[in-house]
């Protein structure tokens, strides 16, 4: 995510919902975002030429993603040594404020994203192209159960999904599988044909 305050006070909430512990997750802020404030700390230079910014940049955003953030604050301070400037202070608080959230070094040799480009693609294609538009409204409990279905159908795994919802049985039917997460929504949507005369259910 981004270094905006208002999404990190959100994640212990969600950490709990979802059962996790906190040493099974990684709080990083994006990479790209981090090169963005980069960006607006060597605007904050008025006498600097652009290539004297882009040159400043370009060090820090190596330095930053070699998971030297220490000497990247370091270098921030002291462009702010002696200036009064809002816009310098604010930078460089945000750097200090994320310090532990730039472990970029760390996370790639995980082999894990340092961007949030794939998280907010996905947001896009499952949730906002199906669930957003004019006239479109859901309750809760239906716009859980169509991403439930939408995430198994936009990654390929719908049989995966029909096969911990149904197990078919010796003459050809269907035995459910009562329990599954899975089984509860498709029963739900099966319900919710029935009642509305529905022939079809919109995934795509």
């Amino acid at each position: 995510a981004d270094g905006a305050r208002w999404i990190w006070k959100r994640v212990p909430e969600m950490f709990k919902s979802l059962g996790l512990q906190l040493n099974q997750v990684y709080e990083l802020v994006d990479f790209y975002h981090a090169v963005e404030h980069l960006g607006k700390v060597a605007a904050c230079r008025k006498k600097w030429k652009s290539s004297e910014r882009k040159r400043w940049v370009k060090k820090h955003r190596k330095l930053l993603k070699a998971g030297k953030i220490d000497r990247v604050i370091e270098a921030i301070k002291k462009l702010c040594r002696g200036r009064s400037s809002k816009e310098f202070r604010r930078e460089r608080n945000y750097f200090i404020r994320n310090h532990h959230r730039m472990a970029y070094q760390l996370l790639k040799k995980m082999q894990l994203p340092i961007g949030s480009g794939a998280m907010e693609s996905a947001i896009r294609r499952v949730i906002n192209l199906r669930l957003k538009g004019a006239s479109i409204y859901w309750n809760s409990k239906t716009a859980e159960a169509m991403l439930m279905l939408r995430s198994y159908y936009k990654s390929g795994r719908w049989n995966m999904l029909k096969s911990l919802a149904v197990t078919p049985s010796l003459n050809d039917g269907t035995k459910i599988r009562a329990g599954t997460y899975e089984w509860q929504w498709w029963c739900y949507f099966g319900d919710w044909m029935a009642r509305t005369g529905r022939k079809t259910l919109i995934i795509e």
